[in-house]
């Protein structure tokens, strides 16, 4: 059980040499025990406590994000790359461009490798198969954006969402939290339409992760709610913008934001001379863009410092980009937080994160690195996601690693982020599968 759990002080904490050895050549199990022994010394302090505790819950994550032996890892790739052949997957493999762990010896590969190496190695991308139908889906978002890009006046949309999540479990009691939207800034006329249990409680909208929370004996639960998002576009002038105090959002929040000596040289380096905050804030997105790549990643919770991985990896999905914009930003005395939910249109919807950068007399900004970073190719639409953002969205987290309301007695299958839902039992932590359906999309036209 958690007991006094705060996630922010005990990542912060590294586990043991011999462990970590263990670790590093795949023996998981050898580093289990280990962990066990740690846990009876009497000497170790309660912050290294819960964090070899915390341990053995991060390696169970970890191995299960690595599904694939490799026998089924050459079968899934051969099924997803076209022509793609046996001397080929190893030297992707040799070159660095598939993700895979030691276990007992032997490699398990990522369950996404496939989709990375289209994100490592451009000229896979045409040899991937997707999907028809997405694909034509994401083409007419896509016109949307373009459109803003090049000066359309913003929408409102008003949008419908239906949440199923079903528990996977024997037990029969359960205690379920599911994200739900905040209003504010972009979000506005939040309303819950539906629910499939009157045993419920919805968060107040200030808190940082915004849910709502059932429990009782049913597998499953229904959440209907709606909510208006405007297409967010602002016009900077730069001569106009002045320094702001706001400390809450210019320090350290352990483990993933973290001013390294790595990652403070880093954004020296980027901001240079610059002493105007917008500028500042341009010069670390237009870095980040352009030198970070997308990728799919393990869940959060199998990480260290996600700021410090993706500088030094280079790569990192939504979040990563995100987490390391805002500790740059801080870095640099720009004030600057998370913004999270989903990315909805009206034909599919999915996680993702974004951020918001501070400047006055504007107020907050908002940056999406990961989807700006995603359009390098086109400047205008690369440039459109600092200070500007699409309505493409459901915002239920105005902050990173928080507390849920109320809070889990167990560690949270993402305790970073509140986006797909958690849920337990008495005595245990238990899978959640959940599912979106888009209802409605007012005010989109094709």
């Amino acid at each position: 059980m958690l007991g006094v759990f705060n996630v922010h002080e005990f990542l912060v904490c590294g586990i043991p040499e011999n462990v970590r050895r263990f670790e590093e050549v795949g023996d998981w199990e050898a580093a289990m025990a280990l962990i066990d022994r740690w846990l009876r010394d009497t000497r170790i302090s309660d912050l290294q406590r819960q964090r070899l505790e915390y341990e053995k819950f991060r390696i169970k994550r970890l191995l299960a994000a690595y599904p694939y032996d490799e026998a089924d890892a050459l079968e899934k790739a051969k099924e997803m790359i076209r022509d793609l052949d046996y001397e080929e997957f190893y030297r992707l493999i040799d070159e660095g461009c598939v993700d895979f762990i030691l276990v007992n010896r032997r490699r398990r590969f990522f369950e996404r490798f496939v989709q990375n190496i289209g994100f490592i190695r451009p000229e896979y991308r045409g040899r991937i198969r997707k999907d028809p139908e997405e694909e034509e889906h994401r083409e007419l978002i896509e016109r949307r954006i373009k459109a803003l890009a090049d000066g359309a006046s913003p929408k409102t949309y008003t949008v419908q969402v239906k949440l199923k999540a079903r528990v996977d479990s024997h037990d029969d009691y359960f205690r379920v939290w599911l994200p739900f939207p905040k209003e504010g800034l972009q979000v506005e006329d939040v309303k819950l339409l539906y629910v499939s249990d009157e045993n419920y409680f919805l968060a107040n909208n200030d808190v940082p992760q915004r849910t709502i929370f059932f429990e009782g004996t049913s597998k499953e639960y229904i959440v209907e709610f709606e909510y208006k998002i405007r297409e967010w576009i602002n016009r900077i002038d730069p001569s106009k913008v002045q320094t702001s105090d706001m400390d809450e959002f210019l320090s350290e929040e352990p483990p993933h934001i973290v001013f390294t000596h790595y990652v403070r040289h880093l954004t020296q380096q980027i901001v240079s001379n610059e002493t105007n905050p917008y500028l500042k804030a341009k010069r670390i997105y237009d870095w980040i863009t352009t030198k970070v790549r997308y990728s799919y990643v393990r869940p959060y919770a199998t990480y260290e410092n996600i700021s410090q991985y993706v500088a030094e990896n280079l790569r990192g999905d939504c979040g990563f980009q995100a987490l390391l914009f805002i500790t740059m930003c801080r870095i640099a005395k720009v004030p600057a937080r998370w913004q999270s939910g989903w990315y909805v249109t009206p034909y599919f919807a999915s996680p993702h994160d974004w951020a918001l950068f501070y400047v006055e007399p504007y107020g907050w900004l908002p940056a999406d690195p990961s989807f700006g970073g995603a359009r390098r190719h086109d400047e205008k639409l690369r440039s459109f996601y600092f200070g500007n953002l699409d309505g493409f969205r459901m915002v239920a987290n105005d902050d990173f690693m928080k507390q849920f309301v109320p809070e889990p007695k167990f560690y949270r299958e993402d305790p970073t982020d509140n986006q797909l839902g958690e849920a337990e039992t008495h005595n245990k932590k238990i899978p959640l599968e959940t599912s979106i359906e888009v209802v409605r999309f007012e005010g989109w036209e094709v």
